[in-house]
C-alpha cells in the first residue's frame, strides 16, 4: 500500500460504498484512509508468494484465502482491506467481502502504512478478535506473528527471520519457508 490520506470527518459503511471506485479506501472507526498509490513491486512479490502458499495449502479444506482489495467489515464504521485474509467460517463471506473477524490477517508493511499496520490495525484486529495477525516487514525480511490468548489479547509476538519457517497457529499443518518468500526481493 502506498501513502495514506486521512480526513477528519466521520463516515459509515454506506458512505464508503458511495466513494470513487478509482481509489482504494479503508474506514477505521469512522475515519477514512486513502490507500494510494499502488503497492511496491517488493510488496506485490511477497503478496504473490504468500498467497500462493496459502492457496496451495487450503485446496479442498474449509478455510479460504483472499487478498486485497476485499472488504473486511468489522462494524458500521470500520471497513479495512488487509493484504491477505483467511476465513474458516463460510457464513462470514458474501459478495462484498467478509463480515466480522477473519481467522488470520496478513499486512505487508510499507513506509506509508507502518504506523497504521503496527498500531492502529493491531489494536483493531485484537479488539474484533482476529485470532492470528502477521505483520511482514519486506526491508528487514522478518515477520511478526500475534496470536490471541485466552484473555482475547495479543501477547508478545513471535518474530521470524528470512531463515525461519512459520507454522500458523490456526493452520498448524501448514508451514511456510520464509527463505522462498523473501528470495529475490
Amino acid at each position: 500500500m502506498g501513502a495514506a490520506e486521512k480526513m477528519d470527518e466521520k463516515y459509515t459503511y454506506q458512505d464508503y460504498l458511495n466513494w470513487s471506485i478509482d481509489e482504494r479506501w479503508e474506514l477505521i472507526e469512522g475515519l477514512p484512509y486513502n490507500m494510494s498509490p499502488a503497492p511496491s513491486r517488493k510488496h506485490q512479490g511477497i503478496l504473490k508468494k504468500l498467497s500462493f502458499s496459502f492457496e496451495s495449502f487450503l485446496q479442498n479444506k474449509p478455510c479460504q484465502m483472499y487478498f486485497a482489495p476485499l472488504d473486511v467489515r468489522f462494524s458500521e464504521d470500520t471497513v479495512v482491506q488487509p493484504d491477505i485474509i483467511v476465513v474458516c467460517d463460510e457464513s462470514q463471506l458474501n459478495d462484498r467481502g467478509c463480515l466480522g473477524a477473519p481467522d488470520l490477517v496478513i499486512e505487508i508493511i510499507s513506509p506509508a502504512t507502518a504506523i497504521r499496520d503496527t498500531k492502529i490495525k493491531l489494536d483493531l484486529y485484537e479488539k474484533y478478535g482476529v485470532r492470528e495477525y502477521w505483520i511482514v516487514y519486506p526491508e528487514e525480511k522478518i515477520v511478526m506473528v500475534f496470536k490471541l490468548n485466552e484473555k482475547k489479547e495479543y501477547g508478545k509476538p513471535e518474530t521470524y527471520s528470512k531463515e525461519d519457517k512459520i507454522q500458523s497457529f490456526i493452520l498448524p499443518e501448514m508451514e511456510i519457508d520464509l527463505k522462498g518468500v523473501f528470495k529475490l526481493i
